[in-house]
């Protein structure tokens, strides 16, 4: 005859369902679902045992209806065991959770136990299937309970002992205790394992967490009953029913405020970060950052790092900025000296071109612009950062509209105040990427700021340039007019004709000076014309082949064949290659004044074709330039030897401009360095 005490327990269980499916619907947490699941299954096993009875039913559709529930209590303790360790194992390209072919077994006992065999143990071999089946499922629990855990909270010398203990009681029990108490051990042994993850997995003391043990523990009290002295006593074996059935609605109650518990830890994880990326935002916004030179702003790299050490989860930063077309590390902090080195020298091996382009790497995490980046691609036999263990980290790109033109490196991240175990959240890296974003706009405005006092200082030259000429060639044309004159002269000392010939000689030569200025300070308004690149650069090495021999400089020229025209004026473009090659020739002659290791002077001359433009290199063996980028501006040292090119580049850069082309000028390795003019095919 049912218990009546049980029905408020089963009505109370069955209004605690739609709890768990809105929690689900709600949040939509997987361990909540499964939560659902095991109490929906529960319900029904409740329902079929205390509403059916051998009285309503015929005797076979009672075994099987019996069958029916005790298949969904198992498979609801099993559900309960993988909603808090949900470890699996992989089986060619699928990932299987333990709990499935832990469950199969007990589901195949339950169907031949009281559907087959009417809840009678079978006797001979036939009994045999209930202990391999039984074996089978302690030998999943035996490799579930020593599967790691990523997020380190289940601890396995806890799990393994545990489960195996079970295990092996309950594979006793099958042994030793016949009828349905084997199949009645597991389901209690399950509902004290879950008890026990309750315990590892939230690791606190609060309203949801002792209702859910008490419940579960509660629950595991049926095997109690194995034992004939609380089945022959009444009263006591009553209580134990009692206190069973009431476990179960403490444990659903329980872990409906644990879910909800849950939430609130995540709400105010939330308003945690929220608070704690507005005071970071706040100290980076406050920071000044310079805007006068690039030089300066990259100098404060070692400012801007520990700023984002002192305010972010991170412990370690780094600064990667783009210098003449290659990686530098210009700012670090939280990084020990040996780290330091390592990885500046390791940045100048990046190329620059792709480097973090999208799709380069994987994001760091959902919703984020950061980037992990994994540096052993870069890394060289018996680099330090490998033996250091510095081989990944996050970086967010500094993207400018050529590419990507510095990151910000990020590694070492800090624990949560309130667990280790936090995950890395976009809100961690928000205030990162914005502050980058600041440091790659104020460096691009300062760039574009150089660039403009650059082109006012030139427009000031070229006027400068134009009103020194107009004063100097005046006077100047009388000094080689008189000198002119002089020269004529048929009586003359050898003394005297010497000195009148460099009178004319220097004089010649400060007109091509002046010239030159007048063509920087005035604009050209001539027609431009289709001009034969190949023709030009062929004239130009019959013509100074001779200056190239007498220097002992050897000469290179390589035209690709078929070169498309240029429109351009021609005695412009062929001046400014004339500067170029000028340039060259010094420079292979400086080599030669500060370098006693190498004597081999060589100047190339190249020209080739790459869709619409056109590009002349003119290469030379000598010293780099100091500024590559500045190596157009006739005020800064740009060779190493520390002279300065003078007017003649200024000059080509200027006639590149007016020609809608490019100069641009780059160091070339392991020595040397190059000028490359750009044009547009006609």
């Amino acid at each position: 005859m049912p218990d009546y005490y049980h029905i408020p327990a089963l009505v109370l269980t069955a209004l605690l369902l739609p709890s768990f499916g809105y929690l689900y619907l709600r949040f939509r947490d997987t361990r909540t679902l499964l939560w659902f699941l095991g109490f929906l299954l529960a319900t029904a096993r409740m329902l079929e045992h205390y509403t059916f009875g051998p009285s309503s039913l015929t005797p076979a559709a009672f075994h099987w209806l019996e069958a029916v529930g005790e298949t969904s209590i198992q498979i609801s303790s099993a559900l309960f065991l993988a909603s808090l360790f949900p470890r699996g194992f992989r089986l060619g390209r699928f990932n299987i959770l333990y709990v499935i072919p832990y469950a199969i077994p007990l589901v195949i006992c339950s169907i031949l136990f009281h559907g087959v065999f009417r809840g009678i143990t079978p006797s001979g071999p036939v009994f045999l299937v209930f202990p391999v089946l039984g074996s089978l499922s302690a030998l999943v629990v035996l490799f579930w309970g020593r599967a790691k855990d990523p997020a380190g909270i289940m601890p396995r010398w806890v799990v393994f002992p545990i489960s195996a203990s079970l295990g092996g009681l309950c594979l006793w029990v099958c042994f030793t205790v016949p009828g349905r108490w084997p199949l009645t051990s597991v389901e209690c042994a399950s509902h004290f394992m879950t008890a026990v993850l309750l315990i590892l997995a939230f690791r606190r003391f609060s309203p949801g967490m002792v209702l859910s043990v008490l419940g579960f523990l509660a629950w595991s009290l049926g095997v109690l009953e194995i034992f004939p002295s609380v089945t022959l006593n009444s009263s006591l074996d009553l209580t134990l029913i009692h206190v069973i059935v009431l476990g179960k609605v403490v444990a659903a109650v329980g872990m409906i405020l644990l879910a909800l518990e849950d939430e609130l830890a995540i709400n105010e994880a939330a308003r945690e970060r929220e608070r704690r990326t507005r005071q970071e935002l706040e100290v980076y916004a406050n920071l000044i950052l310079s805007r006068r030179r690039v030089e300066d702003f990259d100098r404060q790299g070692n400012e801007i790092c520990e700023t984002v050490v002192e305010n972010s989860r991170f412990s370690q930063a780094a600064l990667v900025l783009d210098s003449a077309g290659r990686y530098q590390l210009v700012g670090s902090a939280g990084l020990d000296a040996a780290t330091v080195t390592a990885l500046g020298a390791l940045v100048e091996r990046i190329p620059v071109t792709r480097f973090l382009a999208p799709g380069t790497a994987l994001p760091a995490t959902e919703h984020s612009q950061t980037l992990q980046v994994d540096l052993k691609p870069w890394l060289g036999p018996g680099d330090d950062l490998k033996r250091l263990r510095f081989t990944s980290v996050l970086a967010v790109p500094m993207r400018g509209r050529s590419g990507t033109e510095g990151a910000l490196l990020l590694a070492g991240r800090r624990a949560s105040p309130r667990s280790s175990q936090v995950p890395l959240h976009a809100d961690d890296l928000l205030p990162a990427e914005m502050l980058t974003a600041r440091l790659q706009a104020v460096r691009s405005q300062t760039m574009m700021l150089e660039k403009l006092i650059d082109s006012e200082k030139f427009a000031g030259l070229g006027q400068l340039a134009g009103n020194v000429t107009q004063q100097l060639n005046n006077p100047l044309t009388v000094i080689l007019g008189y000198a002119s004159l002089l020269e004529e002269a048929k009586y003359m000392l050898p003394q005297e004709r010497k000195g009148v010939e460099a009178i004319l000689s220097e004089a010649r030569r400060m007109r091509s000076t002046l010239e030159s200025l007048l063509r920087i300070s005035r604009s050209q308004s001539d027609q431009l014309a289709a001009v034969s690149v190949t023709e030009m650069l062929a004239d130009m090495e019959q013509l100074h082949r001779s200056e190239f021999l007498r220097r002992s400089i050897e000469f290179r020229l390589n035209i690709s064949p078929s070169l498309p025209r240029v429109m351009c004026h021609a005695q412009q473009l062929r001046q400014a290659v004339l500067h170029c090659l000028q340039f060259a020739m010094e420079a292979v002659e400086n080599q030669e004044a500060i370098s006693n290791q190498d004597k081999t002077k060589v100047v190339r001359l190249e020209a080739t074709a790459e869709g619409n433009q056109v590009q002349i290199l003119v290469a030379h063996s000598g010293p780099g330039f100091l500024h590559p980028d500045r190596a157009f501006d006739p005020f800064v040292p740009s060779q190493a030897s520390g002279e300065t090119a003078g007017l003649g580049l200024s000059l080509c850069a200027t006639i590149l401009r007016d020609h809608n082309g490019r100069a641009s000028a780059v160091n070339l390795d392991p020595r040397g360095a190059a000028i490359i003019l750009e044009l547009q095919a006609a």
